[in-house]
């Protein structure tokens, strides 16, 4: 048997060049402005246009580019490795919302590995309309262009699956080894923020980060555990979930905490993480009088996590239609945007 993944993930510029021309498709995408594309388009090269040059400033402390390509890739070919048995011959391909490799090209991949199956995976494990959805519009479309009808099996969510939980647990547990004695820290759980109008509508997505932030503070298990969930990357005047991480710094610094900063919505290292929470939050944090600053790192490649994902897809490879990493349906149902809906 052959199977065919596609792993989903924004994407990033991989090089300077690139930088306005990401920023363009990613506001043209209708789940991010969900205006009619008459205006839409016009104002997603305006927006792009003013916000090129602080962006390519961002993507100069990191040599230019974003390394999300090259992480997803690792993470491909660990998937790969990790699903290998006898008798079945599994591809992982790779297809970026807003940079190359684009859904097309991942497509027309796919239907010369001829696979019988396919599983499509986004690496984002909680489910928003603003990411896994709008990836699988896309590759919906790409995959008519190219020709494939296979059997197609989604994998909506896993924001509590236990090899992502363990795996980020890891890295947490990582840093927790070599902390100032003596001082008291709080750990802040970070997402990327949406506006508060998208969750409002019925998007799912707060709802599952707070149940990976739940899971993952139940998996450390330490007693009388300092944390709190927080939402990073906030742009434009629309109002967004809260509370934001900055804020949070600045409320540990008051409160002479240390700061432990976690990512739980990225599962790969790029801008984000790299210069959002490695550079400007670490500088925050000084100004903010926070005695001692760590950030631990995102899943990556590790074994646990790799281990889960593969997990579910062999649960999906079973299954038609759309899963997740429980047994039904996750999200309340006052979530009507809910992939399961």
């Amino acid at each position: 048997m052959k199977l065919g993944i596609i792993l989903f993930n924004l994407g990033g510029p991989d090089s300077p060049e690139a930088v306005e021309p990401f920023l363009r498709n990613l506001f043209s995408d209708p789940a991010i402005i969900s205006l009619p594309w008459l205006i839409r388009l016009p104002l997603a090269r305006f927006i792009a246009r003013r916000r090129a040059p602080l962006a390519r400033a961002i993507y100069d402390h990191i040599g230019g580019r974003s390394p999300i390509l090259e992480e997803t890739q690792k993470q491909a070919r660990a998937l790969e490795q990790a699903l290998t048995e006898p008798g079945l011959e599994v591809r992982a391909f790779v297809a970026m919302r807003c940079w190359n490799p684009f859904s097309d090209g991942a497509a027309l991949a796919m239907s010369k590995f001829a696979p019988d199956r396919i599983v499509a995976l986004p690496l984002y494990p909680q489910y928003s309309t603003t990411t896994s959805a709008s990836a699988f519009k896309d590759w919906d479309r790409a995959a008519r262009k190219a020709g494939l009808s296979q059997p197609l099996t989604r994998i909506c969510c896993y924001p509590d699956d236990a090899g992502f939980i363990a795996a980020a647990a890891t890295k947490i547990r990582a840093v927790m080894a070599d902390l100032k004695p003596g001082l008291s820290y709080r750990l802040l759980l970070s997402a990327h923020g949406l506006p508060k109008k998208v969750v409002a509508g019925g998007d799912p997505y707060q709802w599952q980060v707070e149940r990976t932030a739940a899971a993952l503070a139940a998996a450390l298990g330490i007693p009388g555990l300092d944390w709190t969930v927080c939402y990073q990357s906030r742009v434009g005047p629309l109002k967004w979930l809260e509370p934001a991480t900055d804020a949070q710094i600045r409320r540990a610094g008051a409160e002479g905490k240390g700061v432990i900063l976690a990512p739980i919505a990225f599962v790969s290292e790029h801008s984000e993480t790299l210069v959002e929470l490695d550079i400007e939050y670490a500088k925050l944090a000084r100004e903010a009088g926070v005695p001692d600053y760590r950030r631990a790192a995102t899943v990556g490649a590790d074994p646990d996590f790799i281990a889960g994902l593969a997990g579910l897809v062999r649960r999906a490879m079973n299954q038609a239609g759309t899963i997740n990493s429980g047994d039904g349906r996750l999200c309340p149902a006052e979530f009507c945007r809910c992939a399961l809906e």
